[in-house]
Formats: structure tokens, C-alpha cells, sequence
């Protein structure tokens, strides 16, 4: 099976440079892509919140992390960010026509031994597949929001994929400190999504229409599961710009609520835990209890 070593992440949004900070962490040569120059001191702000985060909750030492950073290259060239990568993880956004484009043009750059992963929350990797020019190399590495606490991994491949390749990606997730979820079967959704779905889906829905305001779906609830979070501050935890773009795309319920997350959260830079504010105000050092 193949050795993973050099970790290229494509796209340095939320997630992504998450899962690239954390590759860094667990000791990976870590490549991080995107599109533009100009998105470089977003990642970097991106990065330097997460490393309080690290500090905090994983109780590492500055010099820790000064290591972690040292691991941590940019770059704004394909072939140049994946040209000694063993894996690529692909986190752009939910968009199959900018995933399509992305990987068509990845298949003519990087090296025969590399393998490719989608971090899509809602594309089957078999939708996608054709457009990799190696599809047997080819397979969903599905992480959740806020990883560095929240330690499962979705592993999924389609028909094609190779098994080998299937199980050095296993192993890969093991030394991320991830616990792998072996999804059998192609599944929109995963496991995760297609329990947690239904869920935000049902509590936006009961706002958006005016049934009960958020803080009482949230009581609601917590009273009647014990659960310690409610599904308002679930949003927040995964980050309302990624619930934004999928909810946009839904029936007409989830564009109205699209509409509003943008109106009221997005565009006044309240986009959930990591930023300090979403449904809900987080202080430094306050725990979102998920």
C-alpha cells in the first residue's frame, strides 16, 4: 500500500484549512492551494485562530505549534502545490461544475502516484470520478466541522475505487488521530449527514416559518433528548457559510433560509463558532458544548 506522506489541501476556506493545519499537527508535509494571492491573510488569520484553539484544547506549547506552522506550505499553482503530493484533499465548495473543472485540470498536473479525495458533504464521489483521470484512486474523506475536536472521518468510495487504496486512506485517517467511519456503500449524506439533516432541516424549517424562534427549538430540544447542543447551535458549530451554500440550493423553505443567514449572519461577519458569533455569542474560552 501506498506511504502517505506530502498531504496537498485544495482550498483554504473553513474546513480546509482546518484539515490542513491539523495534517501539519499530526506531523504531514502539509501544501495548502488556492485560487489567489489575496486569499493567503485570510488562511493565515485562519490559522493563527486555530492554533489558540490547539493551544487550548490540546494543551500544545507555542513551540508546538511554531513546528505545526513550519510544516505549512502556500501555493498559488496547481501543479506547483500538488507536484510530490500523496494525497490530495479537495474542500472547495459545494459547486459539481467548479469540483468538475478542478479536477479535470488536477488529472494533467499531479504525479501517477498520488491520490485524490473529495471533501464533499453532499456529491457522491462516483459523480466525480470520471473527471479525476484516475478514478481508481479516487474516493469521498469526509471531516466534519471543528476536527480538531470532533475526531470521526468519513471514509467512502464508489464502485472503482481500488481497495488498496481505500485501506492506505483508512490508515491515513488513523494517523490523523481520526476515528475512520467505513461507509460501505455510496450514501448522499454519509452517516453523519443523513442523521444530522433531517434535524437542522426540521429546526430551520420551524423558524423560517415562524413556528418558534431559535432559542426555543434549541431549549426544545436539549429538555427532551439531553442533548447538550441544540440544532441552532449545531449550525454554528459547522459554520453558516457552509450551511448558506447548501441551504441556497434547496427547495424553496431552505432558499428562504439562505436568504436570511446571508442577510442577518454572513454579510456582518457572524459565521458561527470560529468567528467568535453565530446564532450565538461565543467568548474566548467558551465552549460550544456540541
Amino acid at each position: 500500500m501506498n506511504k502517505i506522506s506530502n498531504v496537498t489541501v485544495l482550498g483554504g476556506g473553513i474546513l480546509g484549512s482546518q484539515i490542513a493545519f491539523h495534517a501539519a499537527y499530526r506531523n504531514f508535509n502539509v501544501v495548502i492551494y488556492d485560487l489567489s494571492a489575496d486569499l493567503y491573510n485570510k488562511i493565515i488569520a485562519q490559522f493563527y485562530l486555530l492554533k489558540d484553539f490547539y493551544i487550548q484544547e490540546a494543551h500544545v506549547s507555542e513551540s508546538d505549534m511554531e513546528e505545526v506552522f513550519n510544516r505549512i506550505s502556500y501555493s498559488f499553482d496547481l501543479k506547483e502545490a500538488v507536484e510530490d503530493a500523496d494525497l490530495v484533499i479537495e474542500a472547495i465548495p459545494e459547486n459539481k461544475e467548479m469540483k468538475q473543472e478542478l479536477y479535470q485540470n488536477l488529472a494533467q498536473v499531479a504525479p501517477q502516484k498520488t491520490i485524490f479525495a473529495t471533501n464533499s458533504s453532499t456529491m457522491l464521489p462516483s459523480s466525480l470520478a470520471g473527471y479525476t483521470g484516475r478514478p481508481d484512486k479516487f474516493l469521498a474523506l469526509h471531516f466534519a466541522n471543528l476536527l480538531f475536536r470532533y475526531n470521526i472521518v468519513e471514509v467512502m468510495g464508489h464502485p472503482g475505487t481500488d481497495q488498496n487504496i481505500f485501506r492506505t486512506v483508512v490508515d491515513f485517517s488513523k494517523e490523523l488521530g481520526m476515528e475512520p467511519i467505513e461507509i460501505k456503500k455510496e450514501k448522499n449524506g454519509y452517516v453523519l449527514n443523513s442523521l444530522l439533516i433531517p434535524l437542522l432541516s426540521a429546526a430551520s424549517e420551524l423558524f423560517i416559518t415562524g413556528v418558534a424562534d431559535i432559542e426555543t427549538i434549541d431549549k426544545t430540544w436539549k429538555m427532551a433528548t439531553g442533548s447538550p447542543a441544540g440544532p441552532f447551535q449545531i449550525y454554528d458549530a459547522i459554520g453558516l457559510n457552509t450551511i448558506y451554500n447548501i441551504a441556497q440550493n434547496g427547495d424553496v423553505k431552505s432558499k428562504l433560509f439562505a436568504h436570511f443567514l446571508k442577510e442577518n449572519y454572513i454579510n456582518k461577519g457572524k459565521m458561527g463558532y470560529l468567528s467568535g458569533e453565530g446564532f450565538y455569542k461565543y467568548p474566548p474560552n467558551n465552549d460550544i458544548n456540541v
